[in-house]
């Protein structure tokens, strides 16, 4: 009861908390409430969350220091690490919907067993990247813009497209 209401005050009030540069506290504001109330990542005064972020119900997500999320990014369940950038409308997915059986209507299917995925430390998220269930992205990767993550990514990478292929590596 006490985590339902905890997001209910998230997604009716503080998530919606507007941002601007002369506004900075609201974003600070909202890195307390994830942290303190949430408890979905350790008080750093260096992170950021923008306005509009969904934390789907709060279970199965774990955000580290000095992570700055931009504004309508989508998280199911995941694993972030430190020192991530991840840039605004993002969506980070844990699931899917099922569509194997031809007889029966893809929306009556279901969902696919949760497969969250893995963000390791100081990636640099492009915006509107689509990160499929079960990814692994390594240390040190950027995700251009418009990418869909399908496929794991090796440490030091530089991916983009769609599907997202290797650019080049970092070192």
């Amino acid at each position: 009861m006490y985590k339902k209401l905890t997001l209910g005050i998230y997604y009716l009030l503080i998530c919606h908390l507007p941002h601007s540069r002369f506004l900075s506290f609201t974003s600070a504001i909202r890195v307390w409430y994830v942290s303190r109330i949430l408890k979905l990542m350790p008080y750093d005064k260096n992170s950021k969350i923008e306005h509009n972020v969904y934390l789907s119900n709060g279970i199965g997500i774990s955000i580290g220091y000095n992570c700055r999320i931009n504004e309508n990014v989508f998280i199911q369940k995941a694993t972030i690490g430190n020192n991530v950038l991840i840039a605004p409308n993002v969506s980070i997915l844990s699931t899917s919907h099922l569509h194997e059986n031809t007889e029966i209507p893809i929306v009556l299917q279901g969902d696919t067993l949760p497969n969250p995925p893995f963000i390791a430390d100081n990636v640099w998220i492009g915006r509107n990247v689509v990160i499929m269930p079960g990814i692994k992205i390594g240390e040190g990767s950027i995700i251009g813009a418009g990418a869909i993550v399908t496929k794991n990514v090796e440490p030091f990478s530089i991916m983009g497209g769609v599907p997202a292929k290797l650019i080049k590596s970092r070192i």
